[in-house]
């Protein structure tokens, strides 16, 4: 293992190994122990007391956070020609259907969301290859399949994010960048966590939050008290 250097040193100091923060503790301390050169991105992951191998306790979803993720999100619409204006207008970078397809076939990806029409889901089965891979295959599930297209751009402009759970029962995603306040942390780490507890399955027994960690591009993971969001906790006990 390589020496730490003094940034690592100093943020390894600022970090008690056995402690439970709140989450307002975590949102502060993520900002002081980054010292990346560039605006790192805030990261949370979530172990859930699910089995993602059974359908009944599989947790996908969207959430819209308050803050957004502080990242520019490159939006690709494909749909028919009369939707194409309300897209360009609502903020999408590329607006468009065959000539978009065919690109994608030729192996160009270099776009963050797919936003499309059900009648167009035809046409598009055939980029699964290419798209599925990367996440960006149209889901009618994270909004990116509907009839309002340009609804869709904005919400996905404004922090509309969609998450699932891995094979280790484990969601992780992005919630905002170290540039944000510690206030605007919390609140989107909030959001996300109380949108993880109404979606909690059923079928899923015993602790769901098993525990949560906050950290940044290239920091340590902040272990997380789940109890110390009262609010959020008393969603999941209603």
């Amino acid at each position: 293992m390589g020496k730490l250097t003094k940034n690592q040193k100093l943020a390894a100091e600022k970090i008690e190994a056995e402690k439970l923060y709140s989450l307002n503790e975590a949102s502060s301390l993520v900002k002081e122990i980054t010292f990346t050169k560039f605006d790192a991105s805030v990261d949370i992951d979530v172990r859930l007391g699910v089995d993602p191998r059974k359908a009944n306790q599989m947790v996908r979803g969207v959430v819209s956070l308050p803050h957004g993720t502080g990242k520019e999100i490159r939006v690709l619409v494909l749909c028919t020609p009369d939707q194409e204006e309300a897209a360009k207008e609502a903020g999408a970078d590329h607006v468009g259907l065959d000539e978009y397809i065919d690109r994608i076939k030729s192996g160009w990806t270099d776009i963050d969301v797919i936003i499309t029409m059900p009648s167009i889901m035809g046409k598009i089965g055939a980029l699964g290859r290419v798209l599925g891979p990367r996440g960006l295959m149209p889901n009618p599930k994270s909004g990116t399949v509907t009839m309002d297209v340009a609804k869709a751009v904005k919400e996905v402009k404004q922090g509309k994010i969609d998450f699932r759970v891995d094979k280790s029962g484990i969601v992780h995603t992005s919630i905002g960048k170290v540039s944000f306040s510690a206030e605007q942390i919390a609140d989107n780490a909030r959001e996300f966590i109380s949108t993880l507890l109404k979606m909690k399955p059923t079928a899923a027994k015993g602790t769901y939050l098993k525990s949560i960690y906050l950290s940044s591009t290239m920091s340590k993971g902040i272990k997380i008290d789940p109890k110390s969001v009262s609010e959020i906790y008393k969603v999941e006990n209603k």
